[in-house]
Formats: C-alpha cells, sequence, structure tokens
C-alpha cells in the first residue's frame, strides 16, 4: 500500500502545538477590512485553536492519527 500523503491545502493552514493541540488562524482577516471597526481588526490578530469537534478530522488530513 502507498505511503499517505498529507492534505497540501491543511499542512498550510495549521499547525500541530506540542501538547497535540491544532491551531489555525482567523478567518476574515485578508481583505475588505475597511468596513471593520479597528476593534474588530485587532481581534482577528494572532491564532487560535481549532475547536474539539473539529481537531480529529483535521488531525486525518495531516495524516497526525
Amino acid at each position: 500500500m502507498p505511503k499517505m500523503k498529507t492534505h497540501s491545502s491543511a499542512k498550510k493552514r495549521f499547525k500541530v502545538t506540542g501538547s497535540g493541540k491544532v491551531k489555525r488562524f482567523q478567518a476574515g482577516a485578508a481583505h475588505l477590512l475597511r468596513k471593520k471597526s479597528k476593534k474588530a481588526k485587532t481581534r482577528l490578530n494572532g491564532s487560535t485553536l481549532v475547536s474539539k469537534a473539529d481537531e480529529p478530522r483535521i488531525k486525518n488530513l495531516l495524516c497526525m492519527k
């Protein structure tokens, strides 16, 4: 059986932390920013963790399971 390939778009969007949680960036921060308030844009800075419900699906795409 051939090797499993990592899902290319998933490896660009997600990183696995040392404790095994999956990190992601906030959606909605790339364009159409002029209509968003400064507060809303600040909230989109940085990264956050993927929800517990979605974590197994993302790890499957990253061949971590």
